[in-house]
């Protein structure tokens, strides 16, 4: 092995130590939970929107961002509940590039994993803190998910880890909805039997332990689009792709089958400003077909406060450095929009 030791990596206990969870957030990020569960059950007819930045990079911005979206969730809350996108790992194609907050808790600074660890849970405590709205993260290191365990509400399973198996033996384990993307070849079996794999028990080996789990009755799917042999890009959201993927689920017998679009990525063709235009589509199918309206059960939206992307040097306050993403005028107006049609 050639690899550099750098430092011995804090326990999670350490980590929870030094930055605890209050018992009064531990009995609203409850609360939040019981309610999002029975959406995915089909106990409530309420929506869900997993909402915010491609990439959480800067703690006060996306704090202020969430603020606003707490505002916005008291108007909604009859039809929509609002699952703030705090994404702290950012997958990349090729290696190069900004991987998020867990690596660069600055960005444009050296890595600093161990302090990253520190500053993702602070955002996360500080931001359901102020808005009371417990957030979606994604799972892109398995091994890391305790720093964060006790502060999520939901979590994704991207388009390029939806094939491992570590991350399909850990989401067995987690007792809050998991949504496994379609990876980006667009192989609906490929997330079908993700799905089925995280809903099953298991017993595996994680941070030093021989473990068992139950399975995750919640996990299910999510459309990203996909890219063909030109790598060029294909969605999945229009309504022939929705009926297609009710057929496969329903006949996998699959627990609460669940369906979640992502209205950007290959979905969009990275067009962010198309994300309306797709909710709206999408709900229109929901509200055509009666097991659309069952089974689609919410919408991903990439939203900040400063539409579009910048580089990493610019600085503009509360503005992607990674995919561009909806502004905040826009993202409140499509929340609106999206809770009418509910």
């Amino acid at each position: 092995m050639t690899f550099q030791y750098l430092h011995k990596m804090p326990t999670v206990e350490e980590i929870l130590h030094d930055l605890p969870l209050s018992a009064d957030l531990k009995k609203i990020k409850k609360k939040r939970d019981e309610e999002i569960r029975k959406v995915f059950t089909g106990n409530s007819n309420k929506m869900i929107m997993i909402i915010g930045p491609c990439s959480a990079d800067n703690e006060d911005a996306v704090c202020d961002y969430i603020s606003r979206l707490a505002a916005v969730q008291q108007l909604v809350k009859d039809t929509l509940l609002l699952i703030p996108r705090i994404y702290t790992n950012k997958p990349r194609t090729t290696g190069e590039g900004y991987k998020g907050m867990a690596h660069q808790p600055i960005p444009g600074k050296d890595p600093d994993v161990i302090e990253g660890l520190k500053a993702i849970r602070r955002m996360h405590l500080r931001a359901l803190q102020e808005s009371h709205l417990p957030a979606a993260d994604e799972m892109l290191y398995p091994m890391n998910y305790g720093y964060l365990a006790d502060v999520l509400s939901y979590v994704a399973v991207g388009a390029r880890s939806v094939e491992n198996q570590q991350h399909r033996l850990v989401c067995s384990g987690l007792d809050i909805p998991v949504g496994m993307k379609n990876p980006t070849s667009g192989d609906l079996d490929v997330m079908l039997n993700s799905v089925k794999a995280s809903q099953l028990p298991h017993v595996f080996v994680y941070t030093d332990w021989a473990v068992e789990t139950p399975g995750n009755p919640l996990t299910h799917a999510v459309l990203r689009g996909s890219y063909n042999r030109y790598s060029r890009h294909d969605p999945n959201y229009h309504y022939e792709d929705l009926m297609g993927l009710v057929d496969m689920y329903l006949k996998r017998g699959l627990e609460n089958p669940a369906i979640i679009v992502d209205t950007n990525h290959s979905n969009s063709a990275k067009n962010y400003k198309e994300q309306p235009r797709i909710a709206w589509e999408v709900m229109k199918s929901r509200g055509y077909s009666p097991l659309l309206k069952k089974l689609i059960k919410g919408l991903m939206v990439e939203s900040y406060i400063e539409e579009d992307a910048q580089s990493v040097t610019d600085s503009v306050y509360g503005k992607s450095i990674t995919d561009p993403c909806l502004g905040w005028k826009d993202s409140e107006r499509l929340v609106m929009d999206i809770a009418g049609m509910v």
